[in-house]
């Protein structure tokens, strides 16, 4: 117990002993035209050192990249106009089968009327 006290005395010491570090002199900070000045002849070097890296593809390369691009697209667009299709042609199905049932339900009505009218 006495340990545990020893410690946490100890970390509140050096808590306080952070705290009453004299504060840093604030530097003066230059306007960001003047920032964006002095970096830019670093930015500019870096800039053409990675520009130096890249390798860019031959034409027959890109030629390929782009045939296999179409070719890809031509596919994706045929399974979305397929699966399109199919929704479509079920909506339209479900339309006509829910027609098809009103149609049934109000010629039942109607004829239920008449037997009604006939007897009474």
């Amino acid at each position: 117990m006495a340990k545990r006290e020893k410690s946490e005395a100890a970390e509140k010491v050096k808590k306080a002993a952070k705290n009453n570090k004299p504060a840093k002199a604030k530097s003066k900070k230059d306007s960001t035209f003047a920032r964006f000045l002095k970096a830019f002849p670093k930015f500019w070097k870096d800039f053409r050192a990675e520009v130096k890296k890249i390798i860019w593809p031959d034409s027959k390369t890109v030629l390929k990249s782009t045939g296999v691009v179409v070719v890809v697209v031509a596919i994706i667009t045929v399974i979305i106009y397929l699966i399109d299709l199919g929704l479509v042609s079920g909506i339209g199905g479900l339309k006509n089968l829910a027609q098809d049932v009103v149609t049934e339900v109000s010629t039942t009505i109607a004829n239920a009327q008449e037997t009604t009218t006939l007897i009474g």
